[in-house]
């Protein structure tokens, strides 16, 4: 089975963000970087149903020079081999664009599955996935939790609302949107460290996937970003426990709208 997982590299959150002088975006200079969380579950899933069925995963990511880290971190895992579409047009694509470019580049590869992550620790659209399985005419599912591969066909559980899951089934080739959690991931060993190293990384540019940067005109802008206003207040609940309880549990319900 040849399974290719998207990959994106996303600053790392425990860093302290500073947003740039237009305030369109953060700051990505002096920012450390790993391997978006959905997609680390997204290739986990990948290296597990290759050891249980054989065939190859391929790591597939967009972005400039400094995502090779991400793509030797997919290897060392256990992925086998890897496509890193990089070119100055492709910084700052939108979802749709960034969609595209993948698009291109797979429709040069034979697979049976691709897995994205549900969604960018960055932006957070949960956009690439669909499209890119619209643009290659794939069926898809989203936020998968577990998934069944059947004779030519893939079984999966979706998490809905409100703890409700879906059990549907999909033709193969599918392409399936991994919601974190759904697995354990792996951490490299010193072993596939080293022989990341050896490992095939194929870099296609604008030219080599047919396209121009007239055809890659985002359809999408931002305009502002803004950071979180931070708002401290302590209320103390006062009356017998069961009083207390039952309004704490009103509070929750209404007003943070957690339950």
């Amino acid at each position: 089975m040849r399974i290719v997982v998207c990959v994106k590299q996303v600053p790392k959150r425990d860093l302290a963000l500073r947003l740039n002088e237009a305030g369109t975006w953060i700051k990505e200079t002096d920012l450390s970087w790993e391997i978006n969380e959905p997609d680390v579950y997204a290739l986990e899933e990948a290296l597990r149903l290759k050891e249980r069925l054989g065939g190859e995963v391929i790591v597939c990511s967009l972005g400039p020079a400094r995502v090779e880290q991400a793509i030797r971190e997919a290897l060392a895992k256990g992925a086998d081999r890897a496509l890193h579409l990089a070119d100055p047009v492709f910084e700052g694509l939108d979802a749709f664009n960034t969609a595209r470019v993948l698009a291109e580049a797979l429709r040069r590869e034979s697979f049976d599955l691709i897995l994205t992550g549900l969604q960018s620790d960055d932006h957070g659209y949960a956009q690439t996935g669909v499209i890119l399985a619209e643009l290659l005419g794939l069926p898809h599912a989203t936020i998968v939790m577990q998934i069944e591969v059947l004779d030519g066909r893939v079984k999966v559980k979706r998490e809905l609302e409100a703890g409700w899951f879906q059990w549907i089934e999909l033709p193969l080739p599918a392409l399936l949107t991994i919601q974190s959690g759904i697995n354990q991931p792996r951490y490299a060993t010193l072993k596939g460290i080293m022989g990341a190293k050896k490992k095939e990384i194929r870099r296609w540019g604008l030219a080599d996937l047919g396209l121009s940067a007239d055809v890659l005109r985002n359809k999408q802008e931002l305009v502002r970003v803004f950071f979180p206003t931070k708002a401290k207040r302590t209320e103390f609940l006062e009356g017998s426990p069961e009083e207390v309880a039952a309004k704490l549990v009103e509070k929750l319900r209404y007003e943070a709208k957690v339950l």
